[in-house]
Order: C-alpha cells, then structure tokens, then sequence
C-alpha cells in the first residue's frame, strides 16, 4: 500500500525460528519447496540459501506489501522462485501433488502489519479500523464487522476467537458506542473496550483479544488453515515434511489435530475417538518434535514477538 509519511515504515519481517525451519525441512539442492505465507521473504531466503544450487521456491501471501518486499528480497535467485497473489489454502491449484520436498506455513500476523498504522491491525497507533491481510481484495473490515454484527454475535466472536471472558460486556458496550458514532478507527475502539474494562496496572491493554478475534474474523484465518492443511500435505513428496508455526491456541489445536490424525493407524467415525469405531489403515505421516519447538532463550531476547510461537513438523510417509 503506497501510502505517504512516517507512519507507513519500510516493509521489514524478523523471521522467528529460522534455524529449526531450515533444520525441520532439510532443503537440499534441486529440492523443490513452498513458502505459503512468504511476508518479508526472511524464511525463504534461508530455504533457496540452503538449497544451493538449484534448489526452487514457490511462494504465496495475501499481502501485496507483502509480495512486494519478497520480491525484492529474493530477485537475486533468478529463475529459482515463482510468486502468487493469494492464500496458501489453494497452492494446490498451481502446484503438482506429491511435487514438494518441503512446506512452511507462518501463521498469524506480520510486524510490519502489526507496525503499519495504516492496516489497522494494532491499538499501538490509531489508524483505520481495517485489519484485512488483502486490502485489494475487497471484503469485510474490521470496522464492518464492529459496526454490524449484533450484540450476541460479536460477544460470540469476542469469546471464541479471542478467550475474552467479558465478552458480553464488551459488546453490549459496543453495539451502545456504536449508535452514536460508528468505529472508524483503532484508537477509537481500544479507547472504547477500555472504558468497560479498566486496565488497572495490567501489562495487558484490555482491548488484545478483541484485537485477535476480529482479525482472525476479518480474514478468515481458521477455515484458511483448516483447508490450506488439507489441501498442502498431498502435495509432498513421501519424505518431504510440512513444517507450520502458529501464534495462538486456536490455530495450534489445528495444527496439532491435523498432524496427530495423519500420523495415526486408523480412521473412526463420528466426533469422537472410540475404539470399537475405529478402522485400520496405514499412518500417512509421521510426528517430529510431538510437544512442537519453541524459540531459543537467545532469539526471546533479540526479538520478544516470538515468545508464542511454536513449530510443528509432520513428514509424508510412502503409501504401502
């Protein structure tokens, strides 16, 4: 987004477990991988770096900012890369299954969307109540949603995309805000949660976990990481590994879900997992690193963002 001034910094990502990437997918020369959330392009400068030779990236993101600075960051490898515009949840439409040695998923947020006011995705500075990873795709905002959606609606969205207990509160206050002046802006609904929600002290702005619900609802980031998964691991090639970092719970139960279900012996029907509804087949992967990887004590201190995250790691197993 070219938008004038000091608020809009250059575009800049600090990849988080950059090292366990590179060791969980192995990148090897003439290997063959896929970046699906690309951001700043740190992540998969490692990966054709590490693939030297002729190792080939495909990338993907949402962001055009984002495809903007990647672009830039990996020109240097020529032909070695090949960018979309788009969601990694339809790789799969441009991408040969069982072509991939290797996949990374980076869910979440970028710090260059979380620094830009612009985007709206941050109380940090006051900008437009905006939050779509793809402002040039249309769709909902933030703002629309606030704006719209009833009381029990957004007191459901507050609750279960952002574990906020005074959810009802919240949005009982903000459908009240509302009908005197439509939220337009950050400033103007962190200021309002607030006031139902004192600080108090707390190193916590009352108004995070709204924060997190609406993006993740602006932008339909589970349902993307739900069919990006399922849509990805046919991809690989037997052998090759799908490594995801997540942010928050709600996207690691997914993960962890999905990868725990491939590397199981058996399906079962229905919602829950009782011996006698189970069938037998052979596991289509296999778990590494079970418990997930977290950063190093080192890498908390240069860059404090990567305390939530978590890497996950699932490698293809050959079909008997």
């Amino acid at each position: 987004m070219n938008v004038p001034g000091p608020e809009v910094p250059p575009f800049s990502h600090q990849p988080v477990l950059l090292h366990e990437v590179v060791t969980a997918l192995q990148p090897k020369a003439h290997g063959r991988y896929l970046d699906g959330t690309l951001g700043g392009g740190g992540h998969a400068e490692a990966i054709l770096e590490a693939g030297s030779p002729g190792g080939f990236l495909y990338g993907c993101d949402r962001d055009p900012a984002a495809l903007r600075a990647a672009g830039d960051r990996l020109g240097r490898f020529g032909g070695r890369t090949e960018i979309h515009h788009g969601d990694f949840s339809g790789a799969d439409q441009w991408i040969t299954p069982g072509s991939l040695d290797g996949i990374l998923f980076d869910l979440g947020v970028s710090s260059h969307q979380l620094d830009t006011a612009d985007r709206g995705f941050s109380f940090q500075q006051d900008g437009p109540l905006d939050m779509r990873m793809d402002p040039s795709g249309g769709g909902p905002t933030a703002a629309d949603l606030v704006n719209t959606l009833p009381a029990g609606e957004l007191a459901d969205l507050f609750w279960s995309l952002g574990d906020e207990r005074h959810s009802r509160r919240i949005a009982q206050a903000l459908v009240e805000d509302r009908r005197n002046r439509p939220f337009t802006t950050t400033g103007q609904l962190a200021a309002s949660i607030e006031r139902v929600c004192p600080r108090r002290g707390s190193p916590t702005h009352p108004a995070t976990r709204c924060f997190q619900a609406l993006r993740i609802a602006t932008n339909g980031e589970l349902a993307s990481v739900r069919e990006g998964l399922e849509r990805a691991f046919p991809l690989l090639t037997p052998g090759g590994r799908l490594a995801v970092i997540s942010f928050h719970s709600l996207e690691d139960r997914i993960v962890k879900e999905f990868m725990r279900r491939e590397a199981r012996d058996y399906d079962y029907e229905g919602p829950v997992d009782h011996p006698h509804l189970r069938t037998p087949r052979p596991p289509r992967g296999r778990e590494l690193a079970r418990k997930g990887i977290v950063a190093s004590d080192a890498e908390l201190a240069a860059n404090p963002r990567a305390r939530s995250a978590r890497l996950r790691v699932l490698e293809r197993l050959p079909e008997p």
